[in-house]
């Protein structure tokens, strides 16, 4: 359980399933309360779980969500979609999307919520991924990953001076409903060197970790969770 306050708020985006959803009860299970937003509702029934319903694609969804949300402590953008195509057969309305949710969002967020986050203790967590570093068949989803790290770096530059920490997860092939989507036909995942996928559970302890009181040190990293995939 987490001690250092009982009190804590988190604000998880793509809480209704997969890595949002994981990291949610991992953070429920630490103590603290939880912020969730999705267009769906999650499965979790807790009772420090307050979800509110937005599509993040859309900015003025966001607007209106954010709108009611009370002063947090912490932030994790785990919302992401991931569309795949090679050279010849790229789409730029999946470039669109991919940029609109991993950074359009992500910004729209962070606007927000940083300006009232406690000195000392604010946390940022953004869900990036491995593909950051490059992958054939993914560069529109990488690029997008890949701008995250470049947020999240600036940011934690600007917020060090009061102690709120910018830090980017990124995942290796994951076990979550986004293997199995349709949109990546042809590309399927490529299972990393430990001879499993990631488990979600795995990059919600990480997440958990970075915001904690422990990893206040840590601002403007990108660390993988991937299996030895980037070995």
């Amino acid at each position: 359980m987490n001690t250092e306050s009982p009190c804590r708020r988190a604000l998880v985006t793509g809480v209704s399933s997969g890595i949002g959803a994981a990291i949610a009860e991992r953070l429920l299970q630490d103590g603290w309360l939880v912020e969730g937003m999705s267009r769906s509702a999650p499965a979790i029934d807790h009772p420090n779980l307050r979800f509110t319903p937005a599509d993040l694609m859309e900015p003025g969804s966001v607007a209106k969500a954010l709108a009611g949300l009370p002063p947090i402590d912490a932030l994790v953008h785990a919302a992401g979609v991931m569309r795949v195509g090679t050279l010849g057969e790229l789409a730029g309305d999946d470039a669109r999307a991919m940029w609109r949710l991993h950074v359009e969002a992500a910004t729209q967020l962070v606007e927000h919520v940083a300006p009232r986050m406690p000195d000392g203790g604010g946390r940022i967590v953004l869900i990036g991924s491995r593909t950051a570093q490059g992958a054939a068949g993914r560069s529109q989803y990488a690029a997008t990953k890949a701008a995250m790290v470049g947020l999240a770096r600036s940011w934690a530059q600007e917020l060090a001076p009061r102690g709120v920490t910018v830090n980017v997860v990124a995942p290796g092939a994951t076990d979550t409903p986004m293997l199995k989507d349709p949109n990546r036909t042809g590309l399927p995942p490529k299972l990393p060197p430990i001879g499993r996928f990631i488990k979600p559970e795995e990059v919600a302890a990480l997440t958990a970790f970075l915001l904690s009181d422990a990893a206040a040190a840590i601002t403007g990293q990108q660390i993988l969770v991937c299996g030895g995939a980037s070995l």
